[in-house]
């Protein structure tokens, strides 16, 4: 083992007794390979070499539920109908290679866009909130409450179904300026209703989702929650200023059934208040006491949303990563384009090999390798 690697590399185990090997998760990374929203086998062979490559845990691309209009394409996998029969599959060559992993269910929101996206009823106005795009600009349709409740039944289902197909564990994406999250931000969520108002009113359909999700599962099936601060329409927004109002959102999303918390930051060096080093994950674990994931450009030079600007990115070492890992800053280290364009980044770093590791360039991006 390289040196300074042993935290990375250390078992884990989660709520509810299931035990990954290592540190190192697959971070979810759309992308848009299952043509009527099915993955292939195309797909199964892909998440299987990552299993190969010693991952300890895989998050799937986002997987969007049942609902008319929760995708911003007719190639992102769904997560019902005949997509689920695809998803058995990928599950079954996981396995098969002695891996573990949990789908990502989804829905995009007001992220959907008929006008320049190629999606399913192209005809019907995409659905959110307040019917906000990006604070200010109205680009669909208001979610009444029946609609609202609709969506959390499907994200039921799709939860159950994550257990009849013998995944290991669901994550539920909730952040990135997409449904559950426009819900959360105030930029997007402007209802004066019980959904919105204060930020634990603008949390109610986030709590909804997570209890549903929770009561389709059982009480003994891991369940994580990916969140962002940023937006993709506000790379500098927060939905909660300072550690206190971060720590009352999280504990009613907690109290509702969340086990681990996946934290999202561009760049998971950079502090998220003042006054402090920890980053997102490190104060979410402070808070909660549950455990977390970090994510944000781990082992490359170029942040991520660069990359679809075409911005290639170099290896980077990882002593400064490993130290607050080992300072139990956070417990898992989430994993992205690193890991797409270099399968086996796991075991080169395990290894030893780094010089070995394959550099990130955005044609990865159009790829199943």
């Amino acid at each position: 083992m390289s040196p300074g690697a042993a935290a990375l590399f250390s078992p884990l185990t989660l709520p509810h007794g299931l035990t990954l090997p290592n540190r190192v998760v697959m971070a979810p990374m759309t992308r848009q390979r299952s043509p009527g929203g099915v993955p292939g086998p195309d797909v199964a062979a892909y998440y299987r070499r990552r299993a190969e490559g010693g991952v300890g845990l895989i998050v799937t691309e986002g997987t969007t539920v049942d609902d008319p209009v929760s995708s911003m394409s007719v190639d992102v996998p769904n997560f019902f109908g005949a997509a689920l029969d695809g998803w058995r599959r990928v599950v079954d060559e996981v396995h098969a290679a002695g891996g573990r992993i949990a789908p990502q269910l989804w829905h995009v929101g007001m992220a959907r866009n008929p006008k320049t996206q190629t999606v399913a009823f192209p005809e019907l106005p995409s659905i959110g909130p307040s019917g906000l795009s990006r604070p200010g600009k109205v680009t669909g349709e208001v979610m009444s409450p029946a609609r609202i409740q609709a969506v959390v039944d499907a994200f039921a289902r799709a939860a159950e179904a994550t257990r009849t197909l013998g995944f290991d564990a669901v994550e539920l994406h909730g952040a990135h300026g997409y449904l559950i999250d426009q819900f959360l931000w105030e930029g997007t969520n402007t209802r004066t209703d019980v959904y919105g108002g204060d930020p634990l009113a603008r949390a109610r359909f986030a709590v909804e989702v997570v209890s549903a999700v929770r009561r389709a599962v059982g009480p003994d099936f891991p369940l994580i929650l990916r969140y962002s601060q940023w937006k993709q329409q506000d790379y500098t927004a927060k939905l909660a200023p300072i550690p206190e109002a971060l720590g009352a959102l999280l504990g009613v999303l907690s109290e509702a059934g969340v086990d681990v918390f996946h934290c999202s930051q561009r760049r998971f060096w950079e502090p998220e208040f003042e006054g402090s080093d920890l980053n997102l994950a490190g104060w979410t674990k402070r808070l909660t006491g549950k455990p977390v994931i970090t994510v944000g450009s781990v082992g490359l030079s170029g942040e991520f949303i660069g990359a679809f600007r075409g911005e290639s990115s170099e290896s980077t070492p990882l002593d400064a990563l490993l130290a607050r890992l080992e300072a139990d800053e956070f417990d898992l280290v989430a994993v992205g384009r690193a890991l797409l364009v270099d399968p086996n980044w796991a075991t080169k770093i395990r290894t030893g090999r780094a010089a070995e590791l394959l550099p990130f360039t955005p044609a990865a991006l159009a790829t199943l390798s």
